[in-house]
């Protein structure tokens, strides 16, 4: 029997508030299939460059991140051309931006 998964929209509001907090700013950009939907996160460092992560689960099925623009950070043109080519192919997906030039924000999971 699968775990219970915690739908899409409400993780999205929760990482939103968990930046609220702590001064981050945060934006949902795009709004995706609301209890299944894909995740993308823009973490943008500003003058750092952005690294664009992809939901994913672990090998024993743990939430995991997937740096789907490469492990260094790019300019954020090109961050923004990868979200638009995904946004393309599913447009069931959710895309999250934080601003957080302090590296204040934790991804909830390992980078694979």
């Amino acid at each position: 029997m699968a775990e219970p998964r915690l739908a899409t929209s409400f993780w999205v509001q929760a990482q939103v508030r968990l930046c609220d907090r702590q001064a981050v700013p945060a934006a949902v950009v795009h709004r995706g299939d609301p209890d299944a939907g894909t995740v993308l996160l823009k973490l943008n460092r500003l003058a750092d460059g952005c690294t664009v992560y992809a939901r994913a689960s672990s090998a024993d099925g743990r939430p995991a991140w997937v740096a789907a623009t490469g492990a260094a950070p790019v300019p954020e043109a090109e961050a923004d051309a990868y979200v638009a080519r995904a946004i393309a192919r599913d447009p069931d997906l959710w895309v999250l931006e934080i601003e957080d030039r302090h590296a204040r924000y934790a991804l909830d999971g390992p980078v694979l």
